[in-house]
Order: C-alpha cells, then structure tokens, then sequence
C-alpha cells in the first residue's frame, strides 16, 4: 500500500496516531570517529532472568548494544554491531518466564555467553546504561566483573521524563509516546528502544536525555540509610523510591534511598518531618562512588 493509499484509509481527525516501527541503523566505528577526542563509546545493556533475585536467579539472554555519543553534548551519534546471546540456565525456565520473553527451553538448549566477547567491550566503553539498573546491574557483574569497574546510569531513574514531555517510565509507553514501537521483551530490541529515547527526547531547556544520565552517572551519589523507621509508615518510603534492604548482605536492615548532594538536605527534612516526626541520629548517609551506584557495595 503507498503512502497515499495509505493516508486515505485514515480519517483526517484525531482519533487515530499513526507511530513508526523502530529500524535501528548501524554505524561504523570509522578512524575519524576514533580520532576525535570528543567521541566516546557507550553501552545500553538489558537482561533477561529466570527471576528478579540476582543471588539466586540466572541471565537468561543478555543484549548490548555500543553506541557513539559527544563527550561535550551527549548527542548520540549512532549505534555500532550489537552483541546478543543465549545462557542455558541450570534448571528449566518457569511458564510465567516464558509468557513475558517469548524465551523456550528449546532456545535456550546448550547456549553459553561468550565472556571474553563481551570483556572486550566493556574495555573499550566509558559508560553503561540500562533502563532498570538496579536490577541488570547486579546480574551482569555477577558473570563479568569488569563492569564493576566502569560509572553506569539509569534511563530509568536518571531522566526527567515529565520535562521532557513524557509521562511514566515503561520503555514501551515511553516509545509510544515518542512515536515509535518495537518488539519488546527481548534484550536487543529493548537496548535499541532504550538509546533511541535517549537521542530524540529533550528537556524544556533543549539537553538531551543521555546529557541527563551522564551528569548523573559521573557524580558521586550519598546513600540514605532510614533507619528504624514506623512500619505504619513504609508505603509512604515506597511512595518516594525508598528500597528495603533485610539486613542479610551485612548492610543495615532498613529502607534506604541514592540522592545527590544537593539532595540530601532536602531529603532529610522530609525523613525527619514526615517518618520520624522529630530531629533524629537514625539516618545513616554513606557516599557511592560513580562506579558503585545500582551495587550493594555501598
């Protein structure tokens, strides 16, 4: 069907939006690009498990996608050749698992990630993104330890998504409302939904998303540690991205939440007004270094 024919079946009203399929284009990383000292090579990664428990669940498929941007802007440039496989878990896949990937035991039948594949990329990269890096994060660094060396950031939490027009923070619902769609729920096609946002969305004031994470991402972070809190009160941390640690991993039991410095003031009058109703020493504050954060190293 044309264009045309196309545009006549739709009425001219707006009860109808017509979005466009994602069709990544891959660059080349060329000996001009290499040479520009404002180039820097990038990663979106995402995951899939066989659970959501990183100490007890398995990566099932992991996908990373390397992609250019400017040191000076966070412009992306473009997308390199992607690194996509399988991991044969050590017991068979849930129903419920195979529901959301669309994986099958089948697929996943005497496949192994290549590692040294994949240490090779790391090593070339400056930065790593993932839309959910509390939880990829975790997963990831538990089969390749070098990304424990590398700053990561969060399209997820590290974006203003309302500034820049756009409300919730599912990729899927992010891309629709950026007028595209793309086969979700697999590690490579997330990946690519996940650097195309972060190209096309901008602030009120013209920076781009990636710009966001980056600044994000190369700063320290303070760690939070509300501690002995009211139980009554829980809902009102969950409301506020407060996490629940049970104290197992040697850290404190307590809620906690990662602010930046110039968020921890503001952050601790609302402990102090709103959860404890008084001045108080409970808060533990602990600084997360940008190669630390989405770990429970801090």
């Amino acid at each position: 069907m044309t264009n045309t024919a196309t545009k006549n079946t739709i009425p001219d009203d707006n009860d109808f939006k017509v979005i466009r399929k994602l069709k990544p284009q891959i660059i080349e990383y060329s000996e001009d690009l290499r040479s520009d000292p404002d180039i820097k090579q990038a990663l979106f990664i995402d995951t899939e498990t066989t659970g959501l428990d990183s100490t007890v669940d398995e990566i099932i498929e992991i996908g990373i996608v390397p992609f250019l941007y400017s040191k000076a802007t966070g412009g992306i440039i473009g997308c390199l050749e992607p690194f996509n496989s399988f991991q044969e878990p050590s017991q068979p896949l849930s129903e419920e698992i195979t529901d959301i990937t669309g994986i099958t035991n089948k697929m996943l039948k005497g496949q192994s990630i290549n590692k040294e594949a994949i240490k090779k990329i790391v090593l070339e990269s400056s930065f790593v993104v993932a839309h959910h890096a509390n939880f990829d994060r975790p997963f990831v660094e538990k089969i390749i330890p070098s990304f424990c060396q590398i700053p990561w950031g969060c399209s997820l939490e590290d974006v203003p998504w309302r500034q820049c027009g756009l409300s919730g923070g599912q990729l899927l619902s992010l891309a629709y409302q950026s007028g595209f769609y793309y086969d979700a729920h697999r590690a490579i096609t997330d990946c690519y939904a996940g650097i195309e946002l972060l190209k096309i969305a901008h602030d009120k004031n013209g920076v781009n998303a990636f710009q966001h994470v980056l600044d994000r991402g190369r700063r320290p972070y303070f760690r939070l540690w509300a501690q002995f809190t009211p139980y009554e009160l829980k809902n009102s941390l969950k409301k506020r991205k407060y996490l629940w640690n049970d104290g197992t991993d040697g850290r404190p039991k307590s809620w906690y939440t990662d602010k930046m410095y110039s968020e921890v003031e503001n952050e601790l009058s609302f402990l102090n007004k709103e959860i404890y109703q008084r001045e108080n020493d409970n808060v533990i504050i602990r600084k997360i270094e940008p190669s630390d954060r989405f770990t429970n190293r801090c």
